[in-house]
């Protein structure tokens, strides 16, 4: 198993499926990979290469194994609080509040924001809009049906607890938990990949939590600057609580609470984020 094989097999992952290898550190590949590999019972990364590029289903399991799906209700239950807040202050000053769940895997994410702003009286729950994006269509149409079932591993009750009364949210039976339609009413889910397509445009929220751990530093400017130039002025970032805003990108967000690494929007790099975009595509 030779550093030769591993970087041909990634080469021909990025190639020919799509799958930015590039930006995401060699660990958390090589843990994909080498999931594959006991499950295939390929040897070395040289026979697993040549069982992918015969296999299209074992390419769709690898792309399905290197998306991140680590997600839950209310993760974090302190960085909810801080949501919270934004949220009070956002639906008190706009009659409608966008809200972008960036790579949001199945979906239980933005369904928390949306039960959230239902269940808080001082949100207004009918000004609020939340888009769940991912790269993973499996992970999305769970998330567009917005049924899930609880594993010996997820305690989705410990989870959904951040809310005194989730009943009225979500309608459980033995272990599969349905989210209510006037929650899934408030959410739309698209496929994004933060890493290659544009940016979005108009949103006062992002959550964007636990994705930068992944990826090497060197690409994790340009995401968060996609991410700055969907964000409206005066809006806000949330990351996760092991990731920082790298230096060079300082003046583009302002902290609002730096142990729950919420951001604040700085309106003054509008347009010079406006004239960067411009002069590349010059």
């Amino acid at each position: 198993m030779t550093d030769d094989a591993f970087d041909a097999l990634l080469t021909f992952v990025e190639d020919e499926l799509a799958f930015a290898t590039s930006h995401y550190n060699d660990s958390y590949l090589d843990r994909r990979v080498s999931s594959r590999m006991r499950r295939t019972r390929s040897d070395t990364y040289a026979d697993y290469l040549e069982l992918l590029r015969a296999d299209a289903d074992e390419q769709q399991a690898l792309l399905e194994a290197m998306s991140i799906n680590v997600t839950g209700f209310f993760r974090n239950p302190d960085v909810w609080a801080g949501i919270r807040e934004v949220l009070q202050s956002l639906t008190e000053s706009n009659e409608t509040v966008r809200v972008w769940s960036a790579a949001c895997a199945d979906g239980r994410e933005p369904y928390s924001v949306s039960m959230l702003a239902h269940d808080d009286p001082d949100i207004d729950e009918s000004s609020i809009r939340v888009l769940g994006t991912d790269i993973s269509e499996p992970a999305l149409e769970t998330a567009r049906n917005g049924v899930y079932e609880e594993s010996r591993t997820v305690d989705f009750d410990d989870q959904l607890s951040f809310l005194d009364e989730y009943t009225d949210y979500v309608e459980q039976d033995d272990r599969i938990y349905r989210i209510a339609e006037e929650v899934k009413g408030t959410v739309e889910f698209e496929r994004h990949d933060l890493i290659n397509d544009d940016p979005k445009t108009g949103f006062d929220l992002v959550i964007c939590r636990n994705l930068f751990i992944y990826i090497d530093n060197e690409y994790k400017e340009p995401m968060l600057r996609t991410i700055a130039r969907s964000l409206r002025e005066d809006g806000y970032l949330v990351i996760g609580k092991a990731e920082t805003i790298p230096p060079t990108l300082k003046s583009a967000f302002s902290v609002r609470d730096a142990r729950l690494r919420i951001y604040h929007r700085e309106p003054l790099e509008t347009n010079r984020l406006s004239r960067e975009q411009s002069q590349s595509n010059t």
